[in-house]
């Protein structure tokens, strides 16, 4: 066996150790949920298999023709329902995709985001990044596919990185193991409430936007309480998401919540 691959399996047995275990579908009376996003081939989908044992368990989101992947995993004695979105470039809602991956991190509420990211091309997942931050603190970037880059000669600085975004940055690849023990502690340290993130906002709204979208918010919270995100919604509304200003003329704004 090679070097290589001796190194694998060493990673590999890091993160099957006692305090992982891997429960395949059985996602029942699950502690925590974790929702996975991400732009497509990122190596979201090895990382959901590294975690939960499957080779994607999958059926369609309710009332969509678009597949669902969930699985869980077992790690400290809490069980983590792991939820693998649809890989997206965005959440602007200009497709299914992007509104299945929207309206779960939205209305879904999950405890803990993780955004799996390709490191040799960090720049094009930085918008999802940014938008997903808008919507939820609760975001730990996953840095996958760190060997592809560094065969490429390019190093990614995750500890600068984490400080701009104001979010843990764990460098991974999952294909070999590497990193995994770290995703899963971040993962249960945020979930259980021990890490307090500081995610980087927006910040070069002009004035009369902003007024506009405080206002805006205000009404959107007297009128649905129950909504995670006010501000995030008035700012879709304020640029015409079609999706957001239908569900608001129909009054099933609150309808819009995915079940975890």
């Amino acid at each position: 066996m090679s070097d290589k691959k001796n190194a694998a399996c060493e990673n590999c047995d890091l993160y099957n150790h006692a305090a992982l275990k891997k429960l395949g579908v059985d996602a029942t009376k699950s502690d925590y949920v974790v929702a996975l996003a991400g732009n497509p081939n990122t190596g979201k989908s090895t990382v959901f298999n590294a975690l939960t044992g499957l080779r994607q368990h999958t059926g369609n989101w309710p009332g969509k023709t678009v597949v669902r992947a969930e699985g869980a995993f077992s790690y400290n004695d809490k069980k983590f329902k792991l939820v693998d979105l649809p890989g997206t470039y965005s959440l602007l809602s200009t497709s299914e995709d992007e509104e299945i991956a929207r309206n779960f991190i939205l209305f879904g509420k999950p405890n803990v985001t993780v955004v799996v990211a390709d490191s040799a091309r960090l720049e094009r997942n930085l918008n999802l990044i940014l938008q997903i931050l808008e919507i939820t603190p609760n975001t730990i970037l996953c840095l996958n596919l760190i060997d592809e880059a560094e065969r490429h000669g390019i190093k990614v600085d995750e500890r600068s990185l984490a400080r701009e975004l104001g979010i843990p940055v764990v460098p991974t690849s999952a294909r070999y193991g590497k990193g995994l023990p770290l995703l899963l502690k971040t993962i249960d340290d945020m979930a259980t409430g021990n890490i307090n993130t500081k995610p980087h906002k927006i910040s070069s709204i002009p004035p009369k936007i902003e007024t506009a979208v405080a206002e805006l918010s205000k009404e959107i919270e007297e009128q649905y309480p129950q909504l995670p995100n006010s501000r995030w919604i008035a700012l879709r509304l304020l640029e015409g998401d079609r999706s957001i200003i239908d569900a608001v003329k129909q009054g099933t704004l609150g309808d819009l919540e995915i079940k975890k």
